[in-house]
């Protein structure tokens, strides 16, 4: 039942009930003025405790009464809402329907009671009357169920210390009461009700928003010169509005970085809408980035908002761009142009207010090459773009992170404190992480689980210390101590003799450029021999920065592949 339905019944029963109430003996009836002010409360924007007052002062002007009450239900309890000459702290108290059998029979009545001068019911309101101190006498006691489609949703309660002061009440002022206290009672819960769903609504969104910006940390961890770099690149575009594209290898980081960008900028208050374009139907990535309208294509049963206008007034999120199909990379165009999208099935196009980021590990700029990717599209995105270092490129971070994500790890695992063996750190060192720092999360968390449940195994009292072993880091481990056992058969000088560096004379019709090449290739080839494929370790030796070692090697064609066994 809507609300002109409640404004409609309170009219019908009004002019219904106009020739009884203001004919006969009783004269103290509700004034045509009253049911028009309550009737517009109903539609009104005031709060609930005004509305609530005006319907208590319109009851007590209709029937002469020293205390009234207004209660809503609350499962089998009964929640005073407002009230007139009781105690002000009965607002505060919440009355068991089975403990009051005055409230019982009105709660189990559908039609207004009208309890006896004389009865022996408790009375639920004894010593709470203001007009009367100390326990109630002989006194006029009346109930009105407020029903909505045939369910109890409240109560209203009249008292009045003179006996058989509401034996007269026409029945029809009665059923005027009950429509009046009922349409006010639900309207307010209605609110309520609305209010309630507003609010969870914007915390569900303010709440997922701040999950997402914690997931994983939060924060960009890494005090390395490639990570100091990345953060100052994001803090330079967080505070524009500008389109970012965050390039960088599969598990670096690039969702943490964008929901880092999200965090810092003006847009923070808004929703993060996160897109995996990958992972999106062809058929319906379009339908899914700007919505459809009913019907629009078969299984188009109602209408449906696209990520797009969900974003509206924060950021979007769109992770693997490079995998969007070149149909509708146009309408994505037009999206990062005019902030103009277009449902499904529907003529007119709206504007969204979105700041757009997106990420990949593609190279897009060869995928533009490739006819893959639109290249007006790859320019608009590119706006700013993003480099997210390998970790690889981050050697001095490995230490951090890993602390981090064992703290992570004993959280989940309910254990008063996870640590590493001494050597541990220094094996994670030695690995190139093809995976990254993804790689190095999993690669914690299954230690961590292998080192608890090997010291459940082991002892019998559980303690409060794990200690991650190198036989608890696995596959990883067993590809490092399969070097080192080989290397350690040797004594040190036979180990440097075996890896002593080995140089071929380039050759003089190279000329001098091809020469000082293939010799820098011989160089970094025998200090990565030397050295395991360790290439900080060799790094040091050449004395040079890992990450310029590495692009060097790059551009040599040198490359270094690790077996992992099992």
């Amino acid at each position: 039942m809507t609300l002109l339905c409640y404004i409609e019944t309170i009219s019908e029963l009004f002019i219904n009930a106009s020739s009884n109430l203001f004919s006969g003996a009783f004269m103290a009836n509700i004034p045509y003025s009253s049911l028009i002010e309550l009737a517009i409360d109903l539609s009104s924007g005031l709060i609930n405790k005004d509305r609530f007052e005006r319907l208590l002062t319109t009851v007590r002007k209709t029937v002469a009464c020293d205390a009234v009450v207004l209660l809503a239900r609350q499962g089998d309890r009964l929640k005073p809402l407002a009230l007139q000459g009781l105690s002000p702290d009965t607002l505060g108290r919440r009355f068991d329907i089975d403990q009051h059998p005055r409230f019982q029979q009105i709660c189990n009545s559908q039609i207004p009671v009208r309890f006896e001068s004389d009865s022996q019911l408790p009375d639920p309101y004894d010593g709470l009357l203001l007009a009367m101190e100390g326990d109630l006498p002989v006194h006029s006691c009346m109930g009105f169920p407020l029903l909505f489609e045939g369910s109890l949703i409240g109560l209203l309660t009249l008292d009045s210390l003179t006996p058989n002061s509401f034996d007269d009440i026409p029945q029809r002022t009665l059923d005027i009461i009950s429509a009046m206290s009922a349409a006010t009672l639900k309207t307010a819960l209605t609110l309520d009700l609305l209010e309630q769903h507003a609010s969870h609504s914007r915390k569900v969104v303010a709440e997922l928003t701040h999950e997402a910006l914690i997931k994983d940390g939060g924060e960009l961890i890494g005090n390395s010169s490639a990570m100091n770099k990345l953060k100052k690149e994001v803090q330079i575009v967080a505070q524009s509005d500008f389109t970012a594209l965050i390039s960088g290898e599969t598990g670096v980081g690039k969702e943490l970085v964008a929901r880092t960008l999200h965090q810092q900028s003006s847009r923070s208050e808004g929703p993060l809408v996160y897109v995996n374009c990958a992972a999106l139907p062809e058929n319906l990535i379009e339908s899914e980035l700007f919505g459809h309208r009913k019907g629009a294509f078969t299984g188009a049963n109602e209408n449906r908002l696209g990520k797009f206008t969900i974003a509206d007034g924060g950021t979007i999120f769109l992770d693997e761009i490079g995998e969007i199909p070149l149909a509708v990379q146009s309408k994505l165009l037009r999206a990062l142009q005019s902030q103009e999208i277009q449902p499904v099935g529907q003529d007119k196009t709206h504007t969204v207010d979105v700041r757009i980021i997106a990420a990949t590990n593609r190279n897009l700029a060869k995928e533009v090459e490739a006819g893959n990717f639109r290249s007006d599209l790859f320019h608009r995105l590119t706006v700013y773009p993003i480099q997210v270092p390998a970790l690889r490129e981050r050697d001095n971070d490995i230490a951090l992170l890993a602390g981090y994500f064992i703290e992570q790890i004993r959280r989940k695992l309910g254990i008063q404190q996870i640590k590493f063996a001494p050597n541990v750190t220094h094996y994670l060192k030695q690995y190139d992480w093809p995976g990254n720092v993804r790689e190095l999360e999993h690669t914690i968390n299954r230690a961590a689980l292998k080192a608890n449940n090997s010291q459940r195994s082991n002892t019998a009292t559980v303690t409060d210390l794990v200690t991650i072993e190198l036989s608890h880091i696995g596959q990883l481990v067993s590809s490092i101590e399969g070097e080192i056992k080989s290397a350690s058969a040797e004594s040190p000088s036979e180990q440097y003799n075996s890896q002593e560096p080995r140089f071929t004379p380039p050759s003089t019709e190279l000329g001098i450029k091809s020469a000082t090449e293939d010799f820098q290739r011989q160089l970094i080839t025998n200090a990565l021999n030397q050295h395991h494929g360790n290439w900080s370790a060799a790094a040091r030796q050449l004395k040079t920065d890992r990450a310029n070692l590495n692009r060097m090697a790059k551009r040599l064609g040198i490359s270094i592949i690790k077996t992992i066994q099992n």
